[in-house]
């Protein structure tokens, strides 16, 4: 075993690098089924239409109380019973939260190796790549080595959970050296290491731009780009059979919500705590001479959403037309505000489009 030092450093690297490279291989190879098909082995993947404004999924082991927890949530039946393995594909169902529709997808229970494909398990890893958040579902009297296993199942298949993209600007050249220039002080990333791990990718000239204090892994998955970042919410189901001191223990983990689906209970967190990760924000439309419309708000995703978003969202053709806005709400001085499209919006503003006659 490699003793892992500063002088070890570029060797890791490299097997590192060696290792994800063989792994993203092996998972092309047996994605592409006998017709083409991603899921590997012929298989079909699922196909759920997406549906909604955004898309939440639900993935842990079997029989952790996932299909109940969607009955309670959207109201869709989906089967639960005392046996593994009873929701055999996906599930979708529809919440409405806020003036927004949420789509949950209850996903068949994954095992250990889904990454490799057991268990139908690249399928649904496949179908949590399409999710905005994740909701991993515990069984709060089974150990938290499960949570461990899930992770490492999905950070196998490229999804990194509530994690941010690396600053890392990473370009292809036809010829040159490789560049390598760091914006901070690295730690752990010299010019060394980072020529070894591109020499491994066949990269003999590029530019690489680090604005972060970078770990080999996060350069590697700049490279790959194929990795997906998304907000991930621990929920610990079945709390109703522990006692107040293992509640305390649980209480110390991040990103969780305790919760007893059966019982109903703190539900209502959980719906905050998905409205929270989803990034969202409600716009309301003003149509000239008229009150607002509260009863359907537009719901838009970007952190910095824009009037033009709001545009795009409402009609593709609508920001040819576009003059100005007037703005109502919390983003603006005045009450209303007259505003380009450029202008940033916040949760619950009112906009009135005017367009160009």
């Amino acid at each position: 075993k490699t003793q892992k030092n500063k002088a070890t450093e570029g060797h890791l690297g490299l097997l590192k690098a060696k290792l994800s490279k063989l792994r993203r291989e092996l998972t092309e190879a047996g994605s592409l089924g006998k017709k083409g098909s991603i899921g590997g082995a012929g298989e079909r993947g699922f196909e759920v239409s997406k549906s909604g404004d955004t898309r939440v999924g639900l993935i842990g082991f079997p029989s952790v109380g996932k299909s109940t927890l969607l009955t309670k949530l959207t109201g869709t039946f989906s089967l639960a019973a005392g046996y593994e393995f009873t929701t055999l594909t996906a599930i979708p169902g529809t919440m409405h939260y806020r003036g927004a529709k949420i789509q949950v997808l209850d996903l068949p229970g994954i095992i250990e190796g889904a990454k490799d494909g057991k268990g139908r398990g690249r399928q649904v890893l496949a179908a949590a790549l399409t999710c905005n958040v994740i909701l991993i579902v515990l069984d709060a009297l089974k150990p938290m080595t499960h949570k461990l296993i899930i992770e490492k199942e999905l950070h196998g298949f490229g999804i990194r959970l509530n994690q941010t993209p690396p600053d890392i600007i990473f370009k292809r050249k036809d010829k040159g050296p490789i560049n390598f220039q760091a914006m901070v002080p690295q730690s752990i990333l010299t010019y060394e290491i980072v020529y070894s791990i591109c020499r491994e990718y066949k990269l003999m000239s590029c530019d690489i731009f680090c604005r972060c204090d970078a770990t080999i892994d996060q350069l590697i998955d700049v490279i790959e780009g194929n990795r997906r970042y998304i907000p991930c919410i621990y929920v610990l189901n079945k709390i109703d059979q522990l006692t107040i001191e293992e509640l305390d223990i649980i209480d110390q983990m991040p990103h969780h919500v305790p919760i007893s689906a059966a019982h109903e209970w703190n539900l209502e967190e959980l719906l905050e705590s998905i409205w929270e990760y989803t990034k969202m924000i409600r716009i309301y439309t003003k149509p000239k001479g008229q009150i607002p419309d509260y009863g359907a708000p537009v719901v838009l995703h970007d952190q910095t959403p824009s009037v033009e978003d709001l545009c795009n969202k409402l009609h593709k053709q609508l920001i040819v037309q576009f003059k100005y806005a007037w703005v109502w709400g919390s983003s603006v001085k005045h009450q209303p505000q007259k505003c380009g499209k450029e202008h940033i919006l916040r949760d619950e503003d009112v906009v009135q489009i005017i367009k160009k006659i």
